[in-house]
């Protein structure tokens, strides 16, 4: 053998000797995983996550006022519109955020009971979520459902 190959090969383990490394561990980045780099969420994303979380609430008939809906029925009628964040606005920052929501209500129910009920839904599914801190829900009762009214949203005239 080469001098070069017997300087480079590791020692026989009867020999006694400890293998020589012929490479230095490297160590990648700088710290914790969790501090490189940041994430962003946008405002449409805790809008639909707001969105859901209030219509799962009992007393919520739907999101949004009178004429909003009957926008979003059209909306939804094209090809890619999505009723998933109507009458829901979301401020987002980089900790926080502020959420305006507007609802209708199933008659007979207490509005204030509804009204915190979403609010504790709301609040709890987007911190879950985000990790961001929910600052304020501000709710608008822009109607109510009443027993013999027909939903606003316009039939469908295919089948």
């Amino acid at each position: 053998m080469t001098e070069m190959t017997e300087r480079n090969r590791p020692a026989a383990a009867s020999e006694g000797a400890e293998p020589i490394q012929t490479r230095k561990p490297t160590r990648r980045g700088g710290g914790d995983p969790a501090t490189r780099g940041r994430t962003t969420i946008a405002d449409g994303v805790v809008e639909k996550i707001a969105a859901l979380a209030a219509r799962d609430m009992p007393g919520v008939h739907d999101l949004g006022g009178g004429l909003s809906r009957t926008f979003g029925a059209v909306r939804d009628r094209v090809p890619g519109g999505s009723k998933a964040t109507r009458g829901v606005k979301a401020e987002v920052g980089e900790v926080q955020t502020a959420l305006d929501l507007e609802i209708v209500v199933e008659y007979g129910v207490s509005i204030a009971d509804v009204a915190r009920a979403v609010r504790e839904n709301v609040i709890a599914a987007v911190e879950r979520m985000t990790g961001l801190e929910v600052v304020e829900v501000n709710i608008a009762v822009g109607d109510v459902k009443l027993p013999d009214e027909r939903d606003d949203e316009p039939e469908t005239r295919l089948q």
